[in-house]
């Protein structure tokens, strides 16, 4: 199976990367995270935050296919490590890889909202996308771990 994390944005601090391939690195090969980075519309031309959004939508939407489809939203389900390690359980059996979508500046257009299979909350707060990305390549792994027995999460 095959996690992809497919963000608005590009050109991400040095950090952030940094961070995000420690965990990537983690992964087993029966589970790697991708990063899929989409290109930010432009807010050139008199563009309002819809068209934007919209135009973001369409390549968020190409980029996921057929997978699994998780949107993160503030407004989604909150959950704990061991809720999404089941959650995890559950995208093993399915037989489908799983794309999960960090927003552009504008938020997520409302067509991958209704096309996402979970809206899931990382926090009630708004987040940079660098730390979100960091924030949830760690708990992909933190699931993993705690499937697999890994000692690296203690309850």
């Amino acid at each position: 199976m095959k996690l992809r994390i497919i963000s608005v944005g590009h050109k991400m601090p040095a950090w952030v990367e940094t961070a995000c391939a420690e965990y990537i690195k983690r992964m087993p090969r029966e589970m790697t995270i991708e990063m899929v980075e989409i290109k930010p519309d432009k807010r050139a031309a008199g563009k309002q935050s819809p068209q934007v959004q919209e135009a973001e939508a369409k390549r968020i939407l190409e980029a996921a296919g057929k997978d699994y489809l998780v949107a993160l939203d503030e407004r989604g389900a909150s959950v704990t490590t061991l809720q999404l390690a089941d959650r995890m359980k559950t995208w093993l059996t399915g037989g489908r890889d799983v794309s999960l979508v960090i927003g552009g500046a504008d938020g997520l257009h409302a067509d991958v909202k209704a096309r996402a299979d979970w809206l899931w909350s990382l926090s009630a707060l708004t987040l940079p996308h660098g730390m979100v990305r960091v924030l949830l390549s760690e708990q992909l792994y933190r699931a993993w771990s705690v499937i697999n027995g890994h000692p690296y999460h203690r309850e």
